[in-house]
């Protein structure tokens, strides 16, 4: 099994500036001597000349952080947008939330401003051009206020945000988020574009655009700045490494430079551990003594397990898997999600001696306080390469369906490590925005654990990109014909939830041709992740 990397889980330099002390001024101070509040938002510049490092790795991956030194700073209120649909074959909804005495309101953004997850529309103007004063780009930016470069710009505001990392986690079946700047807080405006251009100097003009300065009443003016691009090379690339590196940087595609990846696991460090610090993610100090039957539990916060449409599905050839050259298979992303009224905190109690733990399942009442647990099945340690670490067994079952729904081919994945990957509703009531245990470095632990702690908070799924043959459907010797990508939450009912009606969902895909000319077509869900060939 494999996850890929949202590689949202970018990594992250040393962003944390001082905007409290160390803003040039573009118009509007960041904090004043007086008692006039601030303004609602604030376009903030930390400095007007910029070098940004491209981090050039063996085999031609690279790494840019866009971070320019400008961003979008909160005043003394949080500025809060909802973003949901009532159903895939409905427009995406956005209403600016502000609060006061206690009470929200939610007006709905103007037309336009927001027309999908991805962030505001057309949100700020950038041009740059080269040494030669030609123009390099020239064009709006989407803005999203959600970023890890987000940092306490004002000494007295609150020390954390309680705002996602991402708008948008490239999850197509996504239903709703919330994005935010905390008050006193900045969010970077960080163009993806930069990504694409080779080293360099260039002048670079950047400014909010009217509308949006005129509907969120934003201060301070738009910025010139001198913006120097280097790479820097990493290991030991040959001199033909090197080129074909530098080849890959200038032809870098526009959606590699959105950042579009996804939040998912990234397997094979060995050296992850189980978070000793986060307080929801410490196991129990000890297994239970009495384990209650799911029936005698107490009524109460359930979790609810509901299964996405398996998405981002394409037919692999073994040769790009490690298997046979010849062989055929389907692979995709398939994630389940909770949607209940409690997270699902699952947590094991090692088998002294053994890479075996028991599993519990905990349960709280309205007001957090633990009040029951059930056995839950067994947690394994998985000692091959690209796993090493816990998995909670029977999560989920995937299965290919034939077209009269019988099963074909059952995936051979079925133990998982629970990680809240991706943001699926985050406008449903108590969904945890911005959860502790995020990838496997804050989960799943490592082989000298006594106890673990897995948690899937509400409004949140766990998304398993499989790419290995095993964790993949074998079609190469399937007929041709339509079939069914089967993703089953919960298949043995181990785990206590609200309902296991909506546990199932079902993906039709088609297959037809022959041998190296085989194909894959999938009909798309209201539009959503449409057909591959």
């Amino acid at each position: 099994m494999t996850r890929t990397a949202r590689s949202r889980r970018r990594w992250r330099p040393f962003v944390a500036l001082a905007l409290g002390a160390a803003v040039v001024a573009t118009g509007s101070a960041v904090a004043k001597a007086d008692t006039t509040p601030p303004p609602p938002l604030s376009l903030v510049t930390t400095t007007t000349n910029v070098t940004l490092t491209r981090y050039v790795y063996e085999f031609g991956s690279f790494f840019l952080d866009p971070n320019i030194g400008v961003f979008l700073m909160a005043g003394k209120d949080p500025f809060e947008i909802e973003v949901t649909r009532k159903s895939y074959a409905d427009p995406i909804v956005a209403q600016q939330v502000t609060t006061r005495n206690g009470k929200k309101t939610k007006v709905p953004l103007p037309a336009g401003m927001v027309t999908d997850f991805g962030g505001l529309k057309d949100f700020t103007r950038l041009t740059m051009t080269d040494a030669d004063g030609t123009a390099v780009v020239s064009g709006n930016q989407d803005f999203c206020p959600n970023t890890y470069e987000s940092a306490r710009a004002r000494p007295d505001a609150p020390d954390t945000t309680p705002y996602p990392t991402d708008c948008f986690n490239g999850n197509p079946f996504q239903i709703g988020n919330v994005w935010g700047i905390q008050s006193g807080w900045t969010a970077a405006i960080a163009p993806r574009e930069l990504e694409e251009l080779p080293d360099g100097t260039y002048q670079a003009s950047v400014d909010i655009n009217q509308r949006y300065r005129d509907y969120f009443k934003i201060a301070g003016a738009g910025t010139n700045l001198t913006i120097t691009i280097e790479s820097v090379y990493e290991g030991a690339l040959s001199a033909a490494d090197r080129v074909r590196a530098e080849a890959k940087v200038k032809a870098a595609q526009p959606a590699a430079a959105a950042g579009a990846g996804h939040d998912h696991h990234t397997e094979g460090d060995a050296s992850l551990q189980a978070s000793a610090y986060s307080p929801d993610l410490r196991p129990a100090a000890r297994r239970p003594e009495t384990v209650r039957s799911q029936a005698a539990l107490p009524k109460g916060p359930r979790p609810d397990l509901r299964s996405l449409p398996a998405w981002g599905i394409s037919l692999a050839d073994g040769a790009d898997l490690g298997d046979v050259p010849g062989r055929k298979y389907i692979v995709f992303g398939a994630t389940v999600w909770n949607a209940g009224t409690s997270p699902l905190v699952v947590d094991g109690f090692r088998r002294t001696g053994t890479d075996l733990m028991d599993a519990y399942q905990y349960f709280y009442d309205a007001k957090g306080k633990q009040v029951g647990s059930t056995n839950a099945g067994t947690m394994e340690w998985d000692k091959r390469e690209g796993h090493l670490h816990w998995h909670f067994t029977d999560f989920a079952q995937y299965s290919l369906l034939k077209a009269d729904q019988q099963e074909a081919v059952r995936s051979g994945k079925e133990a998982f490590c629970l990680v809240n990957t991706d943001a699926v509703d985050y406008t449903i009531p108590n969904a945890k925005v911005r959860p502790s245990n995020t990838d496997l470095s804050s989960s799943c632990g490592t082989n000298t654990a006594v106890a673990i702690r897995e948690v899937l908070d509400i409004g949140n799924g766990d998304t398993y990109t499989q790419f290995l043959p095993g964790q993949s459907f074998d079609v190469t010797d399937l007929p041709n014909g339509t079939y069914y990508i089967e993703v089953k939450a919960n298949p043995s009912d181990r785990l206590a939830e609200l309902s296991t009606a909506n546990n199932t969902s079902l993906r039709e895909v088609i297959l037809s041709g022959s041998g190296d000319d085989r194909k894959l077509h999938v009909p798309a869900v209201h539009g959503l992740d449409g057909p591959t060939g």
